[in-house]
Order: C-alpha cells, then structure tokens, then sequence
C-alpha cells in the first residue's frame, strides 16, 4: 500500500475500523506447536472502546500484537479499513503503524534524559516534520493531557501518573486512528488509574479516537464500550458496557 493507499482507509466506510477473520497464529511446529490464536473473529467500528481481557496464555497480547502490525497471522484474514494488511509489505505495514497506530505501554517506555516534550516530539521526528513543526504539535499534546506546565521535566522528576500521561500525549501527537493501550494502569495506584481512564475515556469521546486496550482489571475495563474476553486461543465473549 502507498502512503495514498493506506490515507484511504481514513476515509468514511460502512466497513469495521479493523476485522479480524478466522485468525490464527501457531509457533513452533509438530508436537511443539502452540496455538496462541485458534481462528478467531472480531469487528471493531471505528469510534469504538474495547476492553480486552483474559487469563494469561489467551491471546489477547497476540491479537494486539496483529492489530498493531507487530506480528502477522498464521492463518485467515485481518482487514484494516477494507485493506487486507497480510498483502501488504514490511515497510508499507511499517507506515499503517506509523500513520495511524498509537502505542501505550504498561512501563511508560519514556526516554529517562529527555523532556517530556522531547518524549512527545519522538513520532514527528520518524515522520520528518521541521523543529518548529514538532515543538508546536507536541506542545499542544502535552496540553491536551493536562501536563503543559512540565514540558521540560524528565520522567524521573514526574509521577508514574504523570509519565503515563506523556506516553499517551506521544501515542496521539501523530492523531491515529487506533491508540493500541496495553495494560495502561499497570504500574499505577488507584486514583491514578482512574485519572488514565478518565483521560482515555475523553480521547475517545471528543476525539472520536478508536482505543483497544488490554487489561486485567475489572475496574479499568468498565470505562471501556465493549470488553471482549479471551480464552484458550479463542473470543469467549464480547459484553456491552453501553455507551459512555
């Protein structure tokens, strides 16, 4: 895909945002093959908030991992917008993340002796936009998560809240389409937790941004819209939290 072939999958669609058919993924082979994914489906619109869940060994960290174009099915069908990425190249499945993927990590994966602005401005950088250009965008996506002030601070001199907070401002400095979050409150107490959520909850219903977010907590999976659960390999089922 051209970098005009994946802007448009931006464009509006009665297709799902991404859909996922009989997808299965296997390591290893003969009697050491494991089936991390056992042909599963799953359509998710654009706009939507996905809660995933499950024990350890499910699939779910597979399935982002697929979804975020980290890793490639063993078998079936992974559509986004209509595009069927498995046809895709290493380096066009390297733009569809670059473009429209944002990532966010239970340890924050900040860079310790640079500022937050600096965190921020990292995606900017791959996309080769000017200093002036970056300083601007990146600014502004401190702001929108509360944490214009300290633009200028290292992680070490903020709280895990805080670092979490930079993460999320580099994962939508780019506006993607998707923001791929993968245990976001991990690392986190209780109130920060909830302050993420919160945050998350609000990109989602402003922005319109499409958020698929693995987690073990309960808690943390209440804001979401839907929460699918794995199990073995497969999708158990998919719950409606209802619209927030």
């Amino acid at each position: 895909m051209s970098s005009a072939g994946v802007a448009q999958a931006r464009q509006p669609s009665p297709e799902p945002l991404i859909r996922l058919q009989q997808v299965t993924k296997v390591y290893g082979e003969g009697q050491a093959a494991m089936h991390a994914l056992r042909g599963i489906d799953l359509d998710i619109a654009a706009g939507d908030f996905v809660a995933v869940m499950g024990p350890s060994g499910s699939g779910k960290s597979t399935c982002m991992n697929i979804v975020g174009c980290l890793d490639t099915p063993t078998a079936g069908s992974y559509q986004f917008q209509g595009t069927e990425v498995a046809g895709l190249s290493r380096d066009q499945r390297a733009l569809l993340r670059r473009h429209y993927l944002g990532f966010v990590f239970q340890g924050f994966n900040l860079l310790a002796r640079t500022t937050a602005l600096e965190n921020v401005e990292l995606p900017l950088i791959y996309r080769g936009l000017p200093a002036a250009e970056r300083h601007r965008l990146a600014a502004a996506a401190l702001d929108s998560v509360g944490l214009g002030p300290w633009a200028r601070h290292t992680p070490g001199e903020l709280s895990g809240g805080q670092q979490q907070r930079v993460a999320i401002a580099r994962a939508v400095v780019s506006d993607p389409s998707v923001l791929l979050a993968d245990e976001p409150t991990g690392n986190l107490d209780t109130a920060r937790s909830h302050e993420i959520m919160e945050l998350l909850t609000a990109l989602n219903r402003e922005r319109g941004l499409t958020i698929i977010m693995v987690t073990h907590e309960l808690d943390m999976a209440k804001y979401a819209r839907r929460v699918v659960h794995f199990i073995d390999g497969d999708v158990a089922s998919i719950d409606d939290n209802g619209a927030r």
